[in-house]
């Protein structure tokens, strides 16, 4: 029997995801959850024919919901906006999950299981590779995967492994309130997330609410956004977000959950 009321909404963000974005895959997950996922898929501009795949895939199927955006904001506020319009729907959970789902999407319940067993705010995939895992990533992107992740692990002053993973779940409630200012960075938003964080918790409790989960699977999909050119606009992105205003839920109220249809 079809439960009424979704436990999750995930925000998908896709820009000339054509060819990369896997519909019968998602659209069988989501059949196989009975109503209790729906997934938002938002085509943030593109100039193929992602609008189109994302348009038929929701015809389909009642809990798949396309959103074509008719220009270009970005990943992070395409992810935002998804995100303030999924908490105004009944749900516990909200979250987003990159496109080609390199994190395949029945790495969720292990994310789910998690939030269950210690009442964690917030639960993020963990790419580690190790024994009885299946983690591929190539050696260009895992060494400078390693060396990002030092370095904003020192800024946030968080012993945090993977800020960068496209696989991150967050109780409603507090998404509504992390969510509510436009992010400063267009692609470095999930370390803003985790700055937002400290800032609003403080870092022990930062630490107690929010889970890296490592996954059982991630493989390296061919067709990656991540370019040279944004490698070293790096120093300059993270210099925003640490320079930006301290963050303040009960101000912030900017965000609108409005998106062009």
């Amino acid at each position: 029997m079809r439960i009424a009321t979704p436990q999750v909404i995930l925000v998908v963000p896709c820009y000339n995801e054509e060819k990369r974005l896997p519909g019968a895959e998602i659209d069988a997950f989501v059949r196989q959850e009975e109503g209790r996922l729906k997934i938002m898929l938002i085509n943030d501009g593109s100039s193929d024919a992602t609008g189109r795949v994302i348009t038929a895939l929701a015809a389909a199927n009642p809990d798949i919901i396309a959103i074509n955006r008719s220009d270009n904001i970005g990943k992070a506020e395409t992810v935002r906006d998804g995100i303030m319009a999924a908490v105004r729907e009944p749900c516990e959970w909200v979250g987003f999950w990159d496109a080609d789902m390199a994190t395949p999407l029945n790495e969720l319940s292990h994310l789910l299981a998690h939030c269950r067993r210690r009442d964690y705010e917030v639960v993020t995939g963990c790419r580690l590779a190790r024994l009885g895992a299946d983690v591929r990533r190539k050696l260009t992107r895992h060494y400078l995967g390693r060396v990002f992740a030092t370095v904003a692990s020192t800024l946030l002053h968080l012993p945090l492994y993977d800020s960068q993973c496209g696989a991150k779940i967050f109780r409603r409630e507090l998404a509504e309130q992390i969510f509510a200012r436009p992010f400063v960075s267009r692609w470095l938003f999930d370390v803003e997330i985790f700055r937002r964080l400290v800032q609003w918790y403080g870092k022990e409790k930062t630490t107690r609410i929010v889970y890296e989960c490592p996954l059982y699977q991630w493989i390296d999909v061919a067709g990656s956004k991540l370019t040279p050119a944004r490698i070293l606009e790096t120093p300059w992105e993270l210099w925003k977000i640490f320079r930006a205003p301290a963050f303040h839920p009960a101000k912030d109220r900017s965000g609108t959950g409005k998106t062009d249809v």
